[in-house]
């Protein structure tokens, strides 16, 4: 016998299935490795052709015999499904219209074939759903690698019978009541592994003929899913290798249908009703991802179950936290973090790395990325996989495409540490690259203008100001144009000199409410309170028009007062950050309230916020913290005047330093709590310790400022800190930062706010215990 494989294939067909052809055919597909298949596909393409559609066209028929009569058939069976997923799995340079001609069924006969013949099983434990499921497996890897070419007619009336007679059935949620039981029929497996796997392959081609929409599967299985998953996730070493399968693909359908849905939102809210819900889910979902022995089967690719159950698990994680806001949550009341980060430096799958780091850019705060110390590890690995993608014609680098790593890197952009490792990185220019391409790179880079270094590289790109400036004026887009308007706000010089802008009509408000438009019916009812108790009160329910950024400022200017509606979405918000800088800039009193339960202030929103004392919402019903609102609100403002100070060189500096290594004033003039100090105080304070140039750059600082300046010091960067103030020197001292008197400045700051706290301690406990409110 030959061992041309075009002479075997055409003795194949003509005869009737000889265990020799079989048996030929079989060893030289088992002979072909990974570096020359593509070699071998290419050369042998029409006799593979003619082998593929073979089997399943003898799948659509009475096959049982085929393996009954024949063990070199079977072997045959095996191997092309070997074969197979090796060509599923081989890298792109792969021609794609031969793998959809190779692996795709060809004919509307062989669909009706194949639904004849399960029809016709009368035996749970009949062998043809062994057969059938392996083979439509291997089809629904193949779907999912290759959403881009896989579609047509034949495999849409697959899909669409599938979803009809095996989905959305009786049996179908039978079978998954079932499932917790310890024995399995092939039938029960068919039905739950493998249509359950095809179905949400499809949904990721975006299949567009099925019978349901993803909203209705969802309606139909939610409930029997959740159960499943909250009863099994507290024994998952004790999964058998089917319920693995099983529970991995049922999961993976959800994920599909949630994911590719044409409304997220409104897809979350069937699967998960309420925040409660949430949580439960969350946290049985984690119990399963943090089990290891999972970790340790990740593949290089999408190629087993543990790869699937793992990468759906992060997936689904993404779209709830994002639907539900449900960041602050999993910071505070899971291990997800602990558990995400060997997942985000060890996977072997890379788009298990990405989910990873997708979740750590969404949880982590500026603090915890220090902490943590994977910054540069982040940015690293978001910008080579952006680089290799850009550069790719086909924009996408290891199955993972530019749109979907920009996704993840928005988030991450509104960190200041990530800001600050793009800029030094010098990562500008390849996101201003894509800007033409990927809208979402303007969003990018409005989160990413806050930082000063990046401002700077921005100014410099003469292509993108003339682009910026162009969408300014032609921009029919409210999104995009809020956008820009944004990030050319950004760029604009300092804005404390800013001269206020005309109040034509002489409308004054009394306060000014900041807030994230997810938060706007209860900022509605804050405001409704306000408005009925006498106050005069600015805030934009209608989300502004043309330059949003212009609205704000004159909103501003014309407010004595600030609410900051304090949740995750606020800290998130581009618009609400340059909001809440400019209404510090412009010394507006800030009045904070929490909205979002496990939420407290981060990065940027801690900077501005500080010491300040703030009213939660979630603690206390809504007219206990309306009470302690109007308070706040009533409070009285200190009056900080600016001083000028005729210095010399033979200033004497009052200081005493202790043997307790606490350094302070000998005036009695300055309050023992620093967070009570006024302008005048910390001008005192700072002159009295010999720091001249600090006490010019600090001009307009109280004892707030610092402790919050503190924290910051502590938390952050040095290098984004020095390079802060060394911009605030030049523009402020026309002088670059003494870095010895800086360091003296900020062991001497610790020192004394060290002093106050022992002094609270020892003297004011009370403060502290009868606080209603941080």
């Amino acid at each position: 016998m030959t061992n041309n494989i075009e002479d075997l294939v055409a003795n194949l067909s003509s005869t009737t299935l000889a265990d020799t052809v079989s048996s030929e055919i079989a060893t030289i597909l088992q002979n072909v490795d990974t570096k020359s298949l593509l070699k071998f596909v290419s050369e042998n393409f029409n006799a593979l052709l003619v082998l593929e559609q073979s089997i399943w066209q003898i799948l659509s028929e009475d096959s049982r015999h085929c393996f009954d009569q024949s063990k070199c058939f079977e072997e045959l069976f095996h191997t092309l499904l070997s074969f197979n997923k090796n060509l599923i799995f081989t890298s792109d340079e792969t021609n794609s219209d031969m793998k959809v001609s190779l692996l795709t069924p060809q004919s509307q006969d062989i669909i009706t074939g194949i639904l004849k013949q399960l029809e016709n099983c009368n035996d749970d434990n009949d062998p043809y759903y062994v057969m059938i499921s392996l083979w439509l497996d291997n089809f629904s890897y193949y779907m999912h690698e290759e959403a881009q070419y896989v579609m047509s007619s034949v495999v849409n009336d697959l899909e669409y019978s599938i979803a009809d007679k095996f989905i959305m059935v009786d049996q179908y949620k039978a079978y998954l009541n079932q499932l917790q039981q310890t024995n399995f029929s092939h039938k029960q497996l068919f039905y739950l592994q493998t249509c359950s796997f095809s179905i949400s392959s499809y949904l990721f081609c975006k299949g567009q003929k099925l019978p349901f929409t993803s909203e209705e599967i969802l309606h139909y299985l939610a409930k029997d899913y959740l159960q499943l998953i909250q009863q099994s996730s507290f024994n998952v070493q004790s999964w058998s290798k089917d319920f693995l399968s099983c529970i991995t693909q049922i999961n993976n359908l959800i994920n599909a249908c949630c994911w590719w849905s044409s409304d997220k939102e409104k897809s979350i809210k069937i699967l998960l009703p309420s925040k409660d819900i949430s949580h439960m889910h969350i946290q049985s979902l984690i119990r399963i991802l943090q089990y290891k022995p999972f970790h340790q089967e990740i593949q290089v690719q999408r190629s087993n179950t543990e790869t699937i159950l793992i990468g759906t698990i992060m997936n689904l994680l993404i779209v709830i936290s994002d639907i539900h806001s449900l960041v602050c949550f999993i910071r505070t009341e899971t291990k997800l973090i602990e558990i995400l980060l060997p997942l985000a430096e060890t996977s072997k799958y890379n788009r298990i790395s990405l989910f990873a780091y997708v979740i750590l850019g969404e949880v982590l705060s500026d603090e915890h990325l220090k902490e943590l110390k994977i910054t540069t590890n982040i940015c690293d690995y978001f910008f080579y996989m952006l680089e290799h993608a850009w550069n790719h014609p086909a924009h996408h680098f290891q199955r993972t495409s530019v749109p979907q790593l920009l996704r993840g890197f928005l988030n991450l952009a509104k960190n200041d540490i990530i800001q600050q490792k793009t800029a030094d990185t010098n990562r500008i220019p390849l996101l201003i690259n894509m800007c033409d391409q990927y809208s979402i790179v303007y969003d990018i880079l409005w989160a990413l203008s806050f930082n000063h270094d990046i401002q700077h590289q921005l100014r410099s790109n003469r292509k993108l100001m003339m682009k910026l400036t162009h969408l300014k004026q032609e921009l029919n887009n409210a999104a995009m144009r809020k956008i820009t308007h944004g990030i050319l706000w950004n760029l604009e010089s300092i804005h404390e000199d800013r001269a206020p802008s005309e109040n034509e009509d002489g409308t004054t408000f009394d306060i000014m409410i900041s807030y994230s438009h997810k938060d706007k019916l209860l900022c509605k009812q804050i405001y409704d309170e306000l408005i009925n108790t006498g106050y005069r009160v600015w805030i934009d329910f209608d989300q502004l028009r043309g330059n949003v950024m212009d609205a704000m400022t004159q909103a501003i200017e014309r407010s004595n007062m600030i609410v900051i509606c304090m949740s995750e979405e606020y800290r998130r918000s581009n618009y609400c950050r340059a909001e809440a800088h400019y209404a510090f800039q412009r010394q507006l009193k800030m009045v904070p309230i929490l909205l979002e339960k496990h939420y407290r202030p981060d990065g940027w929103l801690l900077f501005l916020v500080g010491q300040l004392l703030y009213v939660d919402f979630t603690k206390y019903e809504f007219a206990r913290a309306m009470e302690m609102l109007f308070k706040e609100l009533e409070a009285p403002i200190q009056q900080d005047h600016k001083v000028t100070l005729t210095l010399t060189e033979t200033t004497d500096p009052a200081v005493v330093i202790n043997n307790d290594e606490t350094t302070l004033l000998e005036s009695s003039s300055l309050p023992d709590d620093i967070s009570e100090w006024r302008q005048t105080d910390v001008q005192n304070w700072l002159i009295g310790l010999n720091l001249m140039q600090t006490s010019r750059l600090l001009c307009d600082y109280n004892g707030s400022n610092l402790m919050n300046l503190n924290r910051y010091l502590s938390t952050s960067e040095p290098q984004v800190i020095l390079k802060f103030l060394q911009d605030d020197a030049i523009e402020k001292t026309n002088q670059n930062l003494s870095l010895i008197e800086f360091a003296r400045f900020q062991d001497l700051l610790g020192q004394q706010i060290s002093y106050s706290k022992k002094f609270n301690r020892r003297q004011k406990p009370s403060r502290f215990l009868c606080c209603t409110i941080l």
